[in-house]
């Protein structure tokens, strides 16, 4: 292993932090070549500032804002450089440098402070890794901060524990290691330091900004052909409710990628262009953060935009994602033509480390039957550790 940047701790130890070489499994990537940057490295750094009010409520407004605009409650180290204050999914053009004293620069003098002469290149080095890694503040349960608080700071150890030592930030500067856990997050505010995993991907909520006519049922983003066919329905994704979180609260909440595939806009008239029909594919994110386990969230979005009488089923699947090789599940949508059933092969995105939600055939037939309940409680359908609501239009 070779080591690098050296500083006191705020506990009095001295730090030393690996740049390169690290065959720990502890969550430590590559993030700029030739260097690795520790989840555990940054706890460690955060834990020696000394927070005030104005880096709190900035903390506060990138996670409001993320979680605004349909991710998770997380401010990425890119942005807390670039642009303080700034959540994902907000362009940083258009934020005011509205803090005097961010947290970035408070950050850099804690590193910086702590190195010899000779050693201040490789603090620097350190830190253009970190702006430019995928690492994160992630504060569960920010929305109820009390706005005087200070938090304890931790970090995802990657195992998938539940608990983990922090650092408890005290209001006289001091700092105390705790055992930290998700009940404590709910009571207190806690730093998590862990990666983000969702800001390359546009939630449901920057869609609908872009095209208006997503919180009617759908729009041109996903599937809306110039030409209906005759007698056909738009199936529709009113609600969706998740259970359970799959991973570890050290890791955030749960993206759930929600994939449909089906013989959308059927047409044909021929059996030869029934063989060469290809299935359209709905793909889109839905996270849920801790605080949303168990609500219904209004999601309103075409799965498909013509389902004809002749279609018999759609393939579905529903994953959280964990990332993993990229791979395929390959399935069929069903149709009928001359009272012959016909399977159209389709292949759906997956990561080999995706938990699989469920995944199946979703048939005219089971959707009509929960349409026809009597009581809308009854109509939610059950898929494993999620629950949806569908309507036809």
């Amino acid at each position: 292993m070779k080591y690098g940047i050296l500083f006191w701790g705020t506990l009095g130890a001295l730090v030393v932090l690996p740049v390169a070489g690290c065959d720990k499994t502890d969550g430590r990537r590559e993030d700029v070549p030739g260097r690795h940057i520790s989840l555990e490295e940054v706890a460690a750094v955060l834990s020696g500032i000394r927070l005030g009010p104005e880096q709190m409520a900035e903390v506060r407004e990138a996670t409001g804002t993320s979680a605004g605009n349909g991710y998770d409650e997380e401010y990425r180290m890119k942005d807390l450089f670039a642009a303080p204050g700034c959540g994902v999914g907000e362009e940083a053009s258009t934020k005011a440098e509205v803090y005097p004293h961010p947290l970035r620069d408070l950050l850099r003098e804690v590193v910086l402070s702590r190195q010899t002469k000779a050693g201040t290149l490789e603090a620097e080095a350190w830190l253009d890794s970190l702006a430019a890694s995928d690492v994160q503040i992630y504060w569960p349960f920010s929305d109820s901060w009390d706005g005087k608080t200070l938090p304890v700071v931790t970090y995802d150890s990657g195992d998938n524990a539940e608990q983990n030592e922090g650092y408890l930030l005290k209001a006289d500067g001091s700092v105390e290691k705790v055992l930290v856990d998700e009940q404590m997050a709910r009571e207190r505010p806690v730093w998590v330091v862990n990666r983000n995993s969702d800001a390359d991907y546009k939630s449901l909520e920057l869609l609908r900004r872009e095209d208006p006519s997503w919180g009617s049922g759908g729009g041109d983003i996903i599937v809306h052909p110039q030409t209906k066919a005759v007698d056909a329905r738009a199936l529709i994704l009113r609600s969706f409710k998740a259970k359970r979180q799959f991973d570890s609260w050290l890791s955030g909440g749960s993206e759930y990628w929600i994939r449909c595939a089906a013989v959308d806009d059927y047409t044909v008239s021929t059996e030869a262009e029934m063989r060469i029909y290809e299935p359209k594919i709905t793909d889109f994110m839905i996270v849920v953060r801790r605080a949303q386990v168990g609500e219904e969230l209004a999601i309103n979005t075409v799965l498909v935009s013509d389902w004809v009488e002749e279609m018999e089923s759609s393939a579905l699947m529903i994953v959280e994602d964990d990332g993993g090789t990229k791979t395929t599940w390959k399935a069929s949508a069903v149709v009928k033509y001359n009272s012959k059933a016909y399977g159209v092969e389709v292949e759906l995105p997956l990561n080999t480390r995706d938990d699989i939600v469920w995944r199946g055939a979703l048939s005219y037939g089971f959707i009509e039957k929960a349409l026809r309940k009597e009581k809308a409680a009854d109509r939610w359908i059950g898929l494993g550790e999620v629950e949806i609501l569908l309507e036809f239009i």
